[in-house]
């Protein structure tokens, strides 16, 4: 495999047709090859996350990933970002927002001259809510969520998320298999939100796999923070890749 990428920041149209900044990685393989869309989480379009973006590109992959909060603060920091979406009351962002950005992504990604046409997307923490979301309001071909809460239950009062609708009920308009990653001892989702959202799935006849690990609570994947968990994390990477390798 040829695994030279191009990592840059390119211009998307987004919501209501809106140009919004992104996080494009793309293989220079002469393709064709599939797209994904990665949804930061709610710290925001942050090195971390541009670092998970990059290794689909090394794998073989295009991916992009829009930046929520370019609209209160194009071109900030991403503590500074999600200060300013605070401050003029964005957060949450609308989900039909989120839907647009997410659209827009995924149509750049559609448009590159290596693409094969297929769009899977993919978030952690918030952006686990999100990949759910844009799976039941877009047609897309594959979504992973990674420990996305209030998919099952509405977040409680206090929460930054706090208003945001549960998406459990959209299960039947759910447009493409889906991976679930979740640590056992995480409590946004917990394993009764996990079990609830399964039941879900499969009272719709919905291609799913769910994946949880012992030991494990939220943000299990994220390397800077005491919360990783390499063993969870090595065979969790290792799900994402053969789900993706499966449908896109």
């Amino acid at each position: 495999m040829y695994d030279a990428m191009l990592a840059e920041t390119v211009t998307v149209t987004g919501h209501d047709g809106d140009p919004i900044e992104a996080y494009s990685a793309r293989t220079l393989q002469a393709g064709p090859v599939g797209g994904v869309v990665v949804i930061h989480h709610l710290p925001g379009y942050d090195r971390q996350t541009k670092e998970f973006t990059r290794a689909f590109a090394a794998g073989g992959l295009n991916a992009a990933m829009p930046n929520l909060y370019h609209r209160e603060a194009p071109g900030a920091a991403p503590d500074d970002a999600m200060a300013a979406a605070r401050a003029s009351g964005a957060i949450p962002i609308p989900d039909e927002r989120i839907v647009g950005e997410v659209a827009g992504a995924a149509a750049y990604l559609r448009g590159l001259s290596n693409s094969n046409g297929k769009v899977g997307v993919i978030g952690h923490c918030s952006g686990g809510r999100q990949s759910f979301l844009a799976a039941v309001s877009l047609p897309l071909d594959a979504a992973v969520d990674c420990y996305g809460g209030f998919v099952v239950e509405t977040p409680p009062e206090g929460h930054p998320l706090h208003g945001s609708p549960a998406l459990v009920e959209r299960t039947a308009d759910l447009s493409c298999p889906l991976l679930g990653l979740f640590g056992a001892e995480d409590q946004h989702p917990s394993p009764e939100h996990v079990a609830e959202l399964e039941n879900a799935l499969k009272a719709n006849g919905k291609t799913y796999e769910f994946h949880s690990y012992d030991g494990a609570g939220h943000a299990f994947l994220q390397v800077d923070r005491p919360s990783y968990r390499p063993g969870a994390a090595v065979d969790a990477w290792r799900h994402i890749w053969e789900f993706f390798g499966r449908y896109l």
